[in-house]
């Protein structure tokens, strides 16, 4: 999900790294590879007054599912999930020429803490936040950020880390 760095609410303190035992299949194959190793896809990012239409454009031609959501400052505001705009365009909610701002999922600032998910976040712990394990909330991306929170420098997907973990051997 995912961010200056944000992706889900969490009930831990941001930032803090509590690798936690990992049931997945997956689990064994990570041996200490972090975030990095994924080779994340760079973030691509979009205004909020950018036409929705114009946004969806973007995405579809890089193959995104997400674009997170930027102001003038590059902080970030939230992220726009492709799928859930074609939910809402087939029950006419919106407009393609509505500004990305109508459709968006925005992150809330007060009362959240949120997951830092950085380059060095290990696989155990970025896999327990897509499970839900950092606050209940189940997702299928991560804005990965540097640190500070202060610039978006990827996205990791539920599906680069399986990908990954194929990809090792035994």
């Amino acid at each position: 999900m995912a961010t200056t760095g944000l992706s889900a609410p969490s009930n831990e303190a941001a930032g803090s790294s509590t690798t936690r035992e990992s049931t997945s299949p997956w689990a064994s194959k990570y041996r200490g590879a972090v975030v990095e190793d994924l080779d994340p896809s760079a973030a691509f990012s979009v205004k909020p007054t950018t036409p929705v239409f114009e946004a969806m454009m973007s995405a579809l031609e890089r193959d995104y599912d997400h674009l997170t959501v930027i102001d003038e400052h590059k902080t970030l505001l939230g992220y726009m999930s492709v799928p859930r705009l074609r939910q809402l365009l087939e029950t006419k909610q919106f407009q393609e020429s509505d500004p990305v701002e109508k459709v968006m999922q925005k992150f809330q600032r007060k009362g959240k803490k949120y997951k830092l998910i950085t380059m060095e976040t290990p696989l155990e712990d970025l896999e327990a936040f897509f499970d839900g394990k950092f606050g209940g909330h189940k997702s299928d991306f991560a804005v990965v950020t540097d640190p500070g929170r202060r610039f978006v420098l990827g996205v990791a997907t539920k599906d680069d880390l399986r990908k990954f973990a194929e990809r090792r051997p035994n």
